[in-house]
């Protein structure tokens, strides 16, 4: 009797079940819609694009944290001025100068008392070679390197390079221990980098965060600097850039900020180029560079389509200096730079930082577009002097309407005094010109690549134009292409 009526317990606790599943699956559907069938599962997030967790920097920072070093500097006394006499010293005698003497307070003339300045650096070899940034020590009377074992060493200056701000210093001590190096050119956007440093002086602070952009252009300078958002600070300049796996792929050198303080860009130099630096430092005390004697600036929509390019890229040649490499290979304002050696061109500002890495007295195969068709030219370098090359830069990307120019022509003796071989002065500028940023007092070289040397040119050249024309003109010593739609 049990058993039977264990078993009709069973059979009614089966029907239930299966009710109540079937109503389940009923109410599914009522859900999806009349006529739908159930919505199926989300497919589960490739793995890769799955952030996991919050990674633990605590292994890298144990690992790495003493060859990161705390320098201070000493910087060279400066002479203070002497009112109405900046080269004399102040007279002992004089009221003014014992009221400093009262105060303990350099009189005009004298010797202020020096300047100090911290910065972070991070030991590459175990005897004693640091990196760091040149701001940090160049022009300084008396560098001292502080481990984290609280020994102190006044370092030796070994080099330091401004272009590229960074700078090889030397501390008498072996057996330190090293950092270990990565390849800053495999650095992706939203990837974790740590940063350690000595920021206002608190040594060996660490922060972390991802990086926010690559090969990023700042000033007219030679590096394509790394953009994270891992905080710095004064002080944390020279220190070392890490990715997860504990390598350094940057040195620590800039902010953007307009308060002084860290506001969420930082930059740093890639590490591949550092490490070049270092080694030319080390081997000759000074670091050697490549140019082709052009000035270049970015193609941007307007001056792609008048060159007749179909997606804007590459650095417009804007000026060709006389006796250059550039002009010897018939390189001419106008044509576009699209690659050196097999490397493409995208931006203007990758010209010169792959151009300076080719030893001088190389050729360099330039890709260029001319005359609306590409081609290849050689170019052989030569080595960079003291002044950089300078840039142009194509400061108004607008344009509108018709081309609203007056010029005239500018006789020997004017062309003479304005420096410039140009023969068309712009008098008066209006509508889309004056949209354009041209000014009175700009000097017309070319249209689209063409030179004009008379109004007839030029107004043969514009008519020739489709609904944009780019303008090489003159403005005081530099030269750049301007974009001016006609409609």
């Amino acid at each position: 009797m049990g058993s039977v009526r264990t078993w009709s317990l069973a059979a009614v606790a089966g029907i239930f079940v299966a009710v109540v599943a079937h109503q389940g699956s009923h109410a599914d559907v009522g859900l999806a819609g009349p006529g739908t069938a159930p919505a199926a599962a989300a497919p589960p997030a490739p793995a890769s694009a799955r952030v996991t967790g919050l990674p633990d920097f605590s292994g890298l920072v144990a690992e790495n944290g003493a060859a990161v070093v705390n320098i201070s500097v000493v910087e060279k006394p400066q002479k203070t001025a002497v009112p109405g006499n900046p080269s004399e010293p102040g007279d002992s005698e004089d009221p003014l100068s014992q009221f400093f003497r009262h105060f303990q307070m350099p009189a005009p003339g004298q010797h202020a008392p020096p300047m100090h300045g911290i910065g972070s650096g991070f030991i590459v070899s175990p005897d004693g070679y640091v990196l760091t940034n040149a701001h940090v020590v160049d022009d300084s009377a008396e560098v001292t390197v502080k481990l984290t074992d609280r020994r102190e060493f006044v370092a030796k200056v070994v080099g330091v390079d401004k272009r590229s701000d960074v700078a090889l210093i030397k501390i008498a001590a072996t057996g330190l221990p090293t950092v270990r190096f990565g390849d800053s050119s495999r650095l992706k956007p939203g990837q974790w980098v740590v940063a350690i440093g000595s920021p206002f002086g608190f040594e060996n602070s660490v922060t972390a965060g991802v990086v926010s952009a690559t090969a990023r252009p700042l000033d007219e300078n030679y590096v394509p600097f790394i953009q994270t958002d891992a905080a710095v600070n004064p002080g944390n300049s020279g220190g070392p850039l890490f990715n997860v796996d504990g390598q350094v792929v940057g040195i620590n050198a800039q902010i953007y900020s307009r308060t002084g303080g860290f506001m969420g860009m930082s930059f740093a130099i890639p590490i591949d180029l550092a490490l070049n630096v270092k080694n030319q430092l080390l081997t000759k005390g000074k670091v050697s560079r490549s140019r082709i004697g052009v000035a270049v600036q970015e193609v941007n929509q307007k001056l792609a389509q008048s060159f007749g390019l179909g997606v804007p890229h590459g650095a417009l040649i804007s000026n060709v200096e006389p006796k250059s490499p550039g002009e010897r290979a018939g390189l001419k304002p106008g044509d576009v730079i699209t690659s050196v050696n097999g490397h493409n061109i995208d931006h203007s500002f990758d010209l010169p930082t792959i151009i300076a890495d080719i030893p001088p007295g190389t050729e360099a195969h330039i890709g260029i577009w001319h005359d609306h068709k590409a081609g290849m030219v050689d170019v052989k370098t030569v080595l960079l002097d003291d002044e950089p090359e300078r840039t142009a830069r194509n400061e108004n990307d607008e344009g509108g309407g018709k081309l609203g120019l007056a010029v005239r022509p500018l006789d020997p003796k004017e062309q003479q005094e304005l420096h410039t071989r140009g023969r068309l002065l712009v008098e008066d500028v209006s509508g889309p010109a004056l949209a354009a940023g041209l000014q009175a007092g700009d000097v017309v070289l070319g249209v689209n690549g063409a030179g004009v040397a008379s109004v007839a040119d030029l107004k043969r050249e514009v008519a020739r134009a489709g609904h944009s024309v780019a303008l090489l003109i003159q403005r005081d010593e530099a030269q750049i292409y301007v974009p001016v739609d006609i409609g």
